[in-house]
């Protein structure tokens, strides 16, 4: 086996990338501290075609030196908005008949592997701070929470590990069928 040099991986341009139809997935950072986080849901973004990016709070914005280290350029491809309170962003989402759901631990939450995706429903997820999660208030207006299934000894994952795996999961429910 060869590995494959960039100039063969038939990546989109970032022109390209902003005509290409995009999967109905939102991506919320609620008071994400760390910078390299921030850079990094941007290039898992634009990986797996997200909609758009909302940084909320006390995320940080691009353009960003500690951003653009993990980014590596897609803070230019993927759309995003800076809003700075998510409750008023939950209701303005929720009121253009989005679907909005917490990555969280809660009662009654539904396990990632278990969470069922409608044809043609936009949905716009979040994921909160590193060590407090996604703050309660929110929570309360979301129309559901999902859960990352982990069987080991810790309680959560890092937001850009946690944000991989559910937006994976989520394309391949989207886009691959």
């Amino acid at each position: 086996m060869r590995k494959l040099k960039n100039s063969e991986l038939n990546r989109l341009s970032v022109e390209e990338f902003k005509q290409e139809t995009k999967i109905p997935l939102i991506v919320i950072l609620d008071n994400i501290r760390s910078l390299n986080n921030v850079g990094s849901v941007f290039r898992t973004s634009d990986a797996f075609l997200i909609e758009k990016i909302y940084l909320c709070g006390i995320t940080a914005t691009p353009p960003n030196k500690e951003i653009h280290k993990t980014a590596l350029g897609s803070t230019e491809s993927v759309a995003w908005e800076y809003a700075e309170d998510v409750v008023s962003l939950i209701k303005r989402l929720k009121d253009s008949k989005i679907k909005v759901v917490a990555i969280e631990q809660t009662e009654n939450s539904v396990m990632l592997q278990g969470f069922k995706v409608l044809k043609n429903e936009k949905i716009a997820i979040i994921f909160g701070n590193e060590v407090k999660g996604v703050q309660q208030t929110a929570v309360n207006l979301c129309d559901a929470t999902i859960e990352i299934p982990q069987f080991g000894t810790k309680h959560s994952l890092n937001i850009s590990v946690s944000v991989g795996v559910v937006l994976w999961d989520l394309f391949k429910k989207m886009k691959l069928g």
